[in-house]
């Protein structure tokens, strides 16, 4: 029997299922579990006035260049600092969201050092809500004229909770299918994505000019956020809202069907390092990886690349999750760097902003008004990707805001997929492993 997990009376559906709910697992996430969520301060004691602040002149801007994003993030820097005079030290804080996170966790706990705007993963955000270590911004969104409205609606609405916005989306992504079109044509096969994985399952047989017709993203970051779409496409998730939900029968079934693909059926691999570098390489046929890979896989690969919707399963229904990361403000700085951060914020948000950032790193465009038409000219498949945006849905609560959850996912899953352990005995331990995060990391929080 599945152990519910009540939702606490602050926390409505409604709100939850407005906030933070976009994954990241994009970009090679490390395999850690990230500070615990910590001493939370009260928001209510913020001073959110900033109508009569002066902007720092200086600040520094925390970022794993999401991406391989450095280069267009100096450019808009530097336009920033010729616009505003504000000086902006780019600052590599980790290779990827974790070791932001783990420096922003020193950072506050040595209460120095801290940045005026940090790139914020999706799965990390919510912890540093709850333990105060950001702002709202709502008043600096206000003062600053930036339009709420013109932000693509699921990834702005990402990062709202009470009634009030914590962050704004910045690199943004969903999975998408990747797929060799050369091997796809010496097979025979459309020049599409499978419709379901049903319809890849009979295709695969057929691809042989690689080592392996389809390979699973490295574990790492990458495991809960994109089994999602197989999980939710027989019916079954890591969680429903609070009550875990990945030792379920529909759930045990999808991770059965994923060992099959591996050891009984023989047509996937998992990649033990970034699965969109090895698609490119050639070594598969197929694989999933984040649009946020696009531009370096159709820059490195010798070969014409297609791209396309996530593969459905037997259950109707979107299958698809956002990720990425949103931008965001610490509150354990002064008043004069956060308003510069936020005008930082703005411009890096603006639509040809946006639009610059995307052309170089294959992300979504954020702003519903930023103007496409060049940038898909020059990469069509960026339109799919934009596409695909109306058929997301929220993450499960189980991987978006328990703390550490990735990880344990990840662990699950390698015991099923790397040495074919017993599927339930996984499922049924990730379960108690996430049962005791929540009720040891989240709820006492909650309550308070």
């Amino acid at each position: 029997m599945t152990r519910s997990l009540q939702l606490p009376s602050r926390f409505s559906r409604r709100s939850v299922l407005g906030m933070g709910v976009a994954g990241a697992g994009a970009l090679g996430l490390a395999a850690c579990g990230g500070p615990s969520v910590g001493e939370g301060g009260d928001e209510e004691e913020l001073d959110l006035d900033f109508s009569d602040v002066e902007p720092a002149t200086a600040i520094d801007f925390w970022t794993n260049h999401p991406g391989g994003s450095q280069e267009v993030e100096k450019q808009l820097v530097a336009d920033f600092t010729e616009e505003t005079g504000i000086e902006v030290n780019l600052v590599t804080a980790g290779s990827n969201y974790e070791e932001i996170a783990q420096r922003f966790q020193t950072a506050q706990a040595a209460n120095s050092g801290l940045p005026a705007a940090v790139v914020l993963s999706d799965v990390w955000w919510f912890r540093y809500y709850i333990s105060g270590n950001v702002i709202p911004i709502d008043t600096l969104v206000e003062q600053l004229d930036i339009d709420l409205s013109d932000y693509r609606d699921s990834l702005v609405q990402d990062y709202q909770y009470a009634d009030q916005q914590w962050a704004l989306p910045y690199g943004r992504s969903t999975p998408l299918f990747y797929y060799n079109k050369d091997h796809f044509s010496a097979a025979g096969l459309p020049d599409r994505a499978p419709e379901t994985w049903e319809e890849f399952e009979e295709w695969a047989p057929e691809l042989t000019e690689a080592e392996t017709p389809y390979m699973y993203p490295d574990l790492a970051g990458y495991a809960g956020w994109t089994l999602q779409n197989v999980l939710w496409g027989h019916g079954a998730g890591w969680s429903d809202e609070w009550t875990v939900t990945c030792a379920e029968p529909e759930a045990v079934e999808a991770m059965q069907w994923v060992q099959d693909s591996v050891f009984a059926n023989g047509w996937a691999q998992v990649a033990s390092s970034d699965s969109a570098d090895t698609f490119a390489a050639g070594v598969c046929s197929a694989t999933i990886a984040s649009t946020g890979s696009l531009v370096g896989v159709l820059e490195s690969a010798s070969f014409d690349v297609g791209v396309g919707f996530l593969p459905g399963g037997s259950v109707d229904g979107p299958v698809c999750p956002t990720g990425g990361a949103g931008l965001g403000i610490p509150a354990a700085i002064n008043k004069e760097e956060q308003l510069a951060g936020a005008m930082l914020l703005e411009f890096m948000g603006r639509p040809e902003s946006t639009v610059a950032f995307s052309a170089a790193t294959g992300y979504m465009p954020v702003r519903k008004s930023a103007d496409l038409s060049e940038l898909t000219a020059e990469t069509p498949e960026i339109q799919t990707a934009v596409d695909q945006l109306d058929v997301t849905r929220p993450q499960d609560f189980g991987r978006v805001f328990l703390p550490g959850a990735d990880q344990e996912m990840a662990e699950a899953i390698a015991s099923i997929v790397t040495t074919e352990g017993d599927v339930q005995a996984a499922m049924d331990g990730l379960k108690e492993t996430l049962e005791g995060i929540y009720a040891e990391e989240i709820e006492p929080k909650l309550e308070e």
